[in-house]
């Protein structure tokens, strides 16, 4: 599947409104409403659209500290990175785990209530599971930026 004009124009109108209507969406891109039912619809079946959320305010739910840890392994063994990911998939303090390439192995996006519950899941949780050499903490100052939307110009004319 190739996205053209018309997909750009939609994907980047429901990454702003996922909850815009068919109806709205079709008079503002300028298609017929079952048009656009089946341009959403092969949207989503080919995994370009792969869901839809709300976009919580953490501070407002009791999540006043945002903190960024690098997570540095002991051993690089293929079983040992494994069991490590399913234990960070089950922490829910961890909002995004991503593991990367230079000085560090994971770096994850964390928010908890304050900072004694930081230090709670560092001391407890973090820290103890196996593999695990060294911690580091950035903790989050000022938002400057966070989106979830993506630039789409050159996706015109790319295979999904």
């Amino acid at each position: 599947m190739k996205l053209d004009e018309t997909d750009r124009k939609i994907l980047e109108t429901i990454q702003n409104d996922g909850r815009i209507t068919n109806t709205k969406l079709a008079s503002l891109i300028g298609i017929s409403q079952p048009a656009m039912l089946e341009r959403v619809r092969r949207l989503e079946a080919s995994g370009v659209i792969s869901g839809y959320t709300a976009i919580l305010n953490r501070e407002k739910i009791g999540l006043g500290v945002m903190v960024f840890v690098t997570v540095s392994l002991a051993l690089h063994q293929l079983s040992s990175v494994d069991k490590i990911k399913k234990k960070i998939l089950n922490f829910p303090e961890v909002l995004e785990c991503y593991q990367v390439s230079g000085d560090n192995d994971f770096i994850l996006k964390v928010a908890l209530e304050n900072i004694n519950c930081y230090l709670d899941f560092v001391m407890n949780k973090l820290s103890k599971v196996a593999g695990v050499r060294k911690v580091n903490s950035s903790f989050v100052l000022d938002t400057v930026k966070n989106t979830n939307n993506f630039s789409l110009e050159s996706a015109v004319g790319r295979t999904v």
